[in-house]
């Protein structure tokens, strides 16, 4: 059992109770170096080692919140893992390594990759990620050189790796290198969006949940090995970059143009077919071949220009 987590069996006593006795230690020392012309030297060196005993006692009172574990280490040696919350006494000698167990945001800025055409795009991602398994999160990485790295600490500091801050501060930094490797994974699978015209199936754009349910697996994939999970991961920007963005603006503005003229084109089709029927139907005028073609050449400048049109009005008949 020294791969993996499981729960800490060694000796623990109610902190309060222990709290109690070892005040009541301290209190019968003190009566026996008061009452020294009594016991005599004997018992002031009984007292002597009551107060040293009451010292060490006191290294091993810890309390855990909701969500906090502490990883037991006896000189080396895995001892297990305590999650039970409350006020506790456990073996002096053991090395109790506080975690949380708390889910924790990161939110990861934007960086260049190249989707699955080649164009550069600006990413960035939002994601929600707790401890699950505190030995490989403690054992399997090297939380010391981390903490260096995400809070430039030199190596001689004694807080760096040890406090919970910066352990957490160094699991932080692991997810958030992990989740760069992730992000350009999953972007360079995908296309930006359908504007190619060879393109088919999901883009980033359009995939939505598929494509965090996608990269919410590579990230969990990587961060496995350090005992993380991650709860949920969302894309949150999605943009080109820089030197192609107005380039792609264009296009798609180019795109928009077209798909609008498409729909005025055949909106203005159907208006006329359906005013040519109505006239024939309602026998309001009679129309040849050259005055319908006329007629329908007129109709589609009105109702297909940008601007409005100049009508001009026949005071003739017709034929005219």
């Amino acid at each position: 059992m020294d791969d993996k987590e499981f729960e800490f069996n060694g000796l623990k006593i109610n902190g309060f109770l222990m709290l109690f006795l070892n005040f009541f230690l301290i209190a019968i020392c003190i009566a026996l170096f008061i009452l020294f012309d009594v016991v005599g030297t004997i018992g002031i060196i009984v007292g002597a080692v009551g107060i040293i005993v009451s010292l060490f006692i006191l290294a091993g009172f810890m309390k855990l919140e909701p969500n906090q574990a502490r990883a037991m280490v006896f000189f080396g040696k895995y001892k297990g893992t305590f999650k039970q919350t409350g006020f506790f006494w456990v073996n002096p000698f053991l090395d109790k390594k506080k975690l949380s167990l708390r889910a924790r945001n990161l939110d990861v800025k934007p960086i260049k990759v190249n989707d699955k055409t080649g164009n550069p795009i600006m990413i960035g991602l939002v994601l929600v990620w707790k401890l699950k398994d505190t030995y490989k999160a403690m054992f399997e990485i090297d939380s010391q050189t981390l903490a260096e790295t995400a809070t430039g600490t030199p190596a001689n500091s004694a807080n760096v790796g040890n406090s919970v801050a910066g352990r957490m501060t160094a699991f932080e930094n692991f997810v958030k290198i992990q989740s760069d490797a992730a992000l350009r994974q999953v972007a360079g699978q995908y296309a930006y969006d359908d504007n190619e015209g060879d393109i088919s199936g999901l883009t980033l754009r359009s995939g939505g949940d598929e494509v965090n349910t996608q990269l919410e697996l590579k990230l969990n994939e990587r961060l496995a090995m350090a005992g993380m999970e991650v709860v949920e991961a969302r894309l949150n920007y999605l943009a080109y970059a820089p030197e192609i963005a107005a380039v792609m603006l264009r296009r798609q503005q180019a795109s928009a143009i077209i798909s609008a003229r498409e729909k005025i084109v055949e909106g203005a089709v159907s208006m006329v077919k359906m005013a040519l029927t109505k006239l024939a139907e309602e026998k309001i005028v009679e129309l040849n071949e050259e005055k319908k073609a006329a007629m329908v050449s007129n109709l589609l400048v009105v109702l297909c220009a940008d601007e409005a049109a100049q009508p001009v009005v026949n005071t003739g008949n017709l034929n005219n």
